[in-house]
């Protein structure tokens, strides 16, 4: 990203989501195939057909905004764990994750090589307090030849709103053959940063505009060599990070990743207090003809190579009216879908990619909005929200295999529902609707339910693959909403 103006900073996040996430789930596809373990006989009354989601409430207490940057230059492509959960996969050199709520306290971070769990570069306590914004930069070198070990340098982001017409911008020295660096404007030769070693960051405020910025070896007198330069648009009010990246001499590195400075836009994902809250959105993709995709907010990337079935961590997002686009990923120029969405602050959103993607299609491609409940019910109790995604399936009813009790009765595909059930371990069976909820079962599912959280099954694909424009068997995607 060299000299390449950086007010919409492309961001890679959340890549094969849903790992870690969701609810332990086993499929058992066709009729009779699961076996129930004690499941209780208390359930809720069962629910009438759904089609109203829940009352929006506020995300819950107690959470931290935390994102990743890839700043190691000879690491491969590398998956973040948190408390065993896989929250970022295959996120490559340069890349700069969106914010992520994550619970207040002492977190444990593992860092492996992309799709090794075994190749373990970084494992230990990350610390984090509420209410406040954090970077956590994967830097230095792997292997015995690195300068600098591989390591996380854990940056708090001061996100709250500089003036109108002020911009805040931090540089980060994170390149592990480069000295001490200043950094000047080269059309004034005024001085931004002074003598900033590696591992070291700092805050300047500058009126907004266009600059070019040149990296200089320190000196006394700010005058060292130019080693390069970049082209940076700042708008008023906002917040951004520079990393600067990559080795200046890489032909001596031990990886060819040539030195770069990496510019993320902080604020926007990050609201603070003089800021407008912001609303938490996640998305999936439910679609089982569409290839995947990369999903865009207001022209910026912010999910990208996601498959079907995947569903994300919530990210935040700046309330108000947002463009949404969503491409074939690594296909800009084929667009599945593009338009606006309203969120509103202080409220959880799903967005879902569904329906079917070409001229044949049953049902239209589109996405499909839902207001999340995140709030957390008795600790001895579990929600469960339905959601029917799948475009060949007809109304179903949700029944307990054990006792026969209706979770869901008549959910006609794109309507939702929720109930609340004592937390346990169930069988749950999809039939088609009936009057007396006795339809034949299509599918039964395994699903694990914690006490004090609340899920969303996400029922999706096809019942009859082999009739269907691709063969994206009916599956129950269930995903976690009331913890990260």
């Amino acid at each position: 990203m060299s000299n390449d103006s950086s007010d919409t900073t492309r961001r890679r996040v959340l890549l094969g989501l849903g790992t870690g996430m969701t609810a332990t789930l086993a499929g058992c596809g066709g009729s009779g195939g699961g076996t129930s373990t004690d499941t209780p006989t208390d359930t809720e009354a069962p629910t009438e057909t759904a089609t109203e989601t829940a009352e929006p409430t506020e995300t819950p207490a107690g959470t931290a905004a935390v994102r990743v940057a890839h700043l190691s230059p000879n690491a491969p492509n590398v998956d973040v764990y948190v408390d065993g959960s896989a929250v970022l996969e295959d996120v490559a050199f340069g890349v700069v994750s969106g914010y992520l709520d994550v619970p207040e306290g002492d977190r444990e971070v593992e860092i492996t090589a992309a799709g090794d769990p075994e190749t373990v570069v970084f494992s230990g306590p990350v610390s984090v307090a509420a209410d406040t914004a954090y970077t956590v930069a994967a830097i230095g070198e792997i292997g015995e030849e690195g300068s600098q070990p591989f390591e996380p340098l854990i940056l708090e982001d001061d996100n709250s709103a500089p003036g109108d017409e002020m911009a805040r911008v931090r540089l980060v020295h994170a390149s592990p053959d480069a000295p001490a660096v200043d950094v000047t404007v080269a059309s004034s030769g005024d001085v931004l940063y002074d003598g900033v070693g590696y591992g070291e960051s700092g805050y300047v405020e500058v009126p907004a505009g266009d600059y070019t910025l040149e990296v200089r070896g320190d000196t006394e007198s700010n005058d060292g060599d130019v080693v390069a330069d970049f082209d940076l648009s700042l708008s008023g009010g906002e917040v951004y990070t520079g990393f600067a990246a990559g080795y200046l001499a890489p032909g001596e590195a031990p990886a060819d990743t040539p030195f770069d400075l990496i510019v993320a836009k902080d604020t926007g994902g990050m609201a603070d207090e003089e800021m407008d809250a912001p609303a938490n959105v996640r998305v999936a993709h439910l679609s089982p003809n569409a290839p995947n995709v990369d999903v865009y907010v207001d022209d910026a990337a912010v999910l990208e190579d996601v498959p079907f079935g995947a569903v994300s961590g919530y990210l935040d997002v700046p309330a108000g009216t947002r463009a949404v686009e969503i491409t074939a990923a690594g296909d800009p120029d084929t667009v599945v879908f593009s338009g606006d969405v309203e969120v509103a602050a202080e409220t959880a959103y799903t967005v879902a990619a569904v329906g079917e993607l070409g001229d044949d299609a049953d049902e239209p491609f589109q996405p499909l909005i839902l207001e999340d409940d995140r709030s957390a019910p008795a600790d001895d109790s579990a929600r469960l929200r339905v959601v029917h995604a799948s475009p060949d399936a007809p109304a179903v009813d949700v029944t307990v295999e054990s006792t026969g009790d209706a979770l869901f009765d008549g959910v006609g595909y794109l309507d939702s529902g929720s109930v609340t059930v004592p937390a346990n371990d169930y069988t749950v069976q999809i039939r088609g609707d009936t009057e007396s909820n006795d339809g034949d079962v299509v599918a039964d599912f395994d699903v694990s339910l914690e006490g004090g959280q609340g899920y969303t099954a996400f029922a999706a694909g096809y019942l009859t693959p082999d009739d269907e424009p691709a063969d994206t068997p009916f599956d129950l995607v269930v995903a976690a909403d009331t913890t990260q």
